[in-house]
């Protein structure tokens, strides 16, 4: 059973920066893919981030050129560092990890407040 630790979440004003990172249990994968989603009060989950063990990459639009997304292949942990954050960012972010050939993996959730 893969498990999924995220840290990094916390209180920061607007403008200000944190980094998540997301750690899973396994390191046996080699093919897969990590991202992250994140979850406001009332709203749909949405995509963030993601990266495969490729190194393709995708943002979603309202994050491009402020977040970027890297991977640690050999820990199998991947980051999301969060630049120049706005108050709409506010969420619960939780990552994903999905093995090839696998059930997706999700993370207990960290949440990022963004707010003066």
């Amino acid at each position: 059973q893969v498990q999924l630790v995220e840290s990094g979440g916390g209180l920061v004003q607007p403008g200000g920066s944190l980094r998540l990172s997301c750690a899973a249990s396994a390191r046996k994968f080699t093919l897969y893919t990590m991202g992250w989603y994140r979850q406001a009060p009332g709203k749909q989950r949405e995509l963030v981030a993601g990266i495969s063990s490729s190194g393709t990459i995708n943002y979603a639009d309202s994050v491009k050129g402020r977040f970027t997304i890297s991977r640690d292949s050999a820990k199998s942990t991947v980051f999301l560092q969060m630049n120049s954050l706005k108050p709409e960012d506010t969420a619960v972010y939780y990552c994903k990890f999905t093995p090839w050939g696998g059930s997706d993996y999700w993370g207990q959730g960290t949440q990022v407040t963004v707010s003066s």
